[in-house]
């Protein structure tokens, strides 16, 4: 699994969270008499440590009127600890990879421990286990990051209906072809896991079904003067951040509205 010294870096959002744990997951609860839809949040390399994840949550669960879940994707143990997380960027400003190396170091550990074919196992078992006991009609999935990653890996398999892909982890051409399911993607400015050339690429990739019969609905933003990590761990005293973290939550909400209707 790769990282970049921007997958380390943001800011803790204000709030308290309103949902609960169940069985090690984050669950932040919609109308007990909706089982039309659900979704699943897949966090970045901070995991549940890290509070964002739970008020981003919170805040879907609230406008989508539906239970989200947040599993544990790194079974307690995230490659980074959140005591360790840097400064947050914006568009523009010079990246310093040599104090990234040497941190790197002590993490690798964790990061082999994490690395996706054992995480998505993870995941395939928690959705497993969720649908037996609470049968969603329909599971939407948004991923930041590293979770953004994993969104694209899983898209192309049965277990999601649509899928919300933010500023995601290093993923291959193949795996971009082998989505099958609506597919929103909030994109950064500045990039380098997911930057203009590898998007431009997806885009490609997508048009090219226009026309045929395995078309995929599917959307590109872009929000500028934002860096990679700006949807989860915004520094929000950059207005244009601010805006691009606001935009990027609603854009979220109206896939969801769009592609998962109760």
């Amino acid at each position: 699994m790769a990282s970049c010294p921007d997958c380390k870096k943001g800011s803790i959002l204000p709030g308290e969270p309103t949902g609960r744990m169940v069985n090690g997951a984050y669950f932040a609860a919609g109308p007990s008499e909706n089982d039309s839809r659900a979704i699943i949040l897949l966090t970045d390399i901070f995991g549940l440590a890290l509070v964002n994840s739970k008020l981003l949550a919170d805040h879907f669960s609230k406008c989508l009127s539906a239970d989200v879940w947040i599993p544990d994707m790194f079974d307690g143990s995230p490659p980074f600890p959140v005591d360790k997380m840097g400064t947050p960027q914006r568009a523009g400003e010079k990246m310093n990879w040599i104090p990234y190396f040497f941190g790197l170091i002590p993490n690798l550990p964790a990061l082999f421990r994490n690395r996706p074919s054992i995480t998505s196992t993870r995941l395939r078992s928690f959705i497993a286990t969720l649908q037996t006991e609470k049968n969603y009609k329909k599971l939407g999935a948004v991923g930041y990051c590293y979770g953004g990653a994993m969104a694209v890996k899983l898209a192309s398999t049965d277990l999601f209906n649509s899928v919300v892909i933010c500023h995601p982890g290093p993923v291959s051409e193949q795996e971009i072809s082998a989505i099958k399911v609506p597919s929103s993607f909030v994109c950064a400015e500045e990039d380098i896991t997911f930057g203009p050339k590898a998007r431009k690429k997806a885009e490609e990739i997508f048009a090219s079904r226009n026309g045929r019969d395995n078309f995929i609905e599917h959307e590109f933003k872009v929000y500028k003067g934002t860096t990679h990590g700006f949807a989860v761990r915004p520094n929000q005293s950059y207005p244009e951040v601010k805006a691009g973290y606001e935009a990027a939550l609603e854009q979220t909400v109206q896939w969801f509205e769009k592609t998962l209707p109760i």
